[in-house]
């Protein structure tokens, strides 16, 4: 790169632009439909909640102690990583009180809680946990070293509303068998089969941040997966105007017209620097305009992928 100087009036000094010369590049664009698998680092807590004990008393063991949105990461001091390990070491419990090891935004820490036995006799601890998640989305494009993008927000909790923090993942072969068209106060979705074999694997996943998941893709251009090479537009390329949408409703890729109404190349949220409104009536007809399952359509305009 380089620096460019910029005077006022072509003789005042007022600022430096750094430049940097890059070419253009092209990427496979997709659109095609896909499964995804997700395993959290750690256990992940939903929420806390009462037992009744064996005197018909309810106790709230976790109750300020552990919050919605911790992650378990050990039971008295040995490393866990999934619900199964969390509820095998629970079982085991005599009533003493256990330290769990919490990651809570970024940070590690200890917490001790006393468990209560309930009406069966059984020790709990008083916590929902969840350690996967899974859904439909849409495979937005692969370059050129076979990294992927996809879906184009990132994977919250449906509880908790946080990003997750993932350990592993794989995408999958999907299979639409239905469409819960979208209304007014009602988003849609696609309805669809994953098959959960290893030969139906597409990928892994290796990111989940918030404009996307992101990993290695595995599988090939195919029957179930479309992959078109097409050069990758520079975001000043981008203008209001007719563009289309590349998705996949019945299992097969097609281009729907859409139109970008506005642009705001300065907006902090890089998933927001466009509005675009679905104009296709075969696509409004099928869905009602963007439905849950096609995050991550390649949006096109003259020939390029513009996002």
């Amino acid at each position: 790169g380089y620096i460019l100087p910029c005077k006022l009036l072509g003789y005042i000094p007022f600022k430096e632009i750094k430049v940097t010369p890059a070419d253009d590049q092209e990427i496979y664009v997709s659109g095609s439909t896909i499964g995804i698998y997700m395993q959290t680092e750690g256990v992940l807590v939903i929420d806390t909640g009462e037992i009744q004990n064996r005197n018909g008393e309810t106790e709230e063991p976790a109750r300020n102690i552990i919050r919605q949105g911790d992650y378990i990461i050990s039971f008295n001091g040995e490393k866990i990583s999934t619900k199964r390990e969390l509820i095998d070491d629970i079982s085991e419990l005599d009533g003493s009180e256990v330290t769990l090891g919490i990651s809570r935004k970024g940070e590690s820490i200890p917490v001790s809680v006393t468990p209560v036995k309930d009406k069966k006799g059984d020790y709990k601890l008083g916590i929902w946990v969840r350690d996967d998640t899974q859904g439909i989305g849409t495979l937005t494009y692969v370059d050129q070293n076979g990294n992927y993008g996809a879906l184009g927000h990132g994977i919250s909790d449906i509880d908790t509303a946080q990003l997750l923090n993932i350990r592993n993942g794989a995408l999958y072969k999907a299979r639409i068998l239905a469409i819960n068209k979208g209304s007014k106060g009602n988003p849609g979705e696609l309805a669809g089969y994953i098959c959960y074999d290893d030969r139906n694997i597409l990928g892994t996943i290796e990111a989940n941040s918030r404009n996307g998941i992101y990993g290695q893709f595995t599988g090939i251009a195919d029957d179930a997966i479309t992959l078109k090479k097409m050069p990758a537009a520079y975001k000043q390329d981008v203008k209001i105007g007719t563009a289309t949408i590349l998705c996949s409703t019945d299992g097969e890729v097609k281009e729907y017209d859409a139109e970008i109404r506005k642009i705001d190349l300065n907006h902090e949220d890089t998933n927001k620097s466009f509005v675009i409104k679905v104009t296709d009536k075969e696509l409004l007809e099928a869905t009602g305009g963007i439905v849950q399952g096609l995050s991550g359509s390649p949006v096109i305009q003259n020939g390029k992928i513009i996002g």
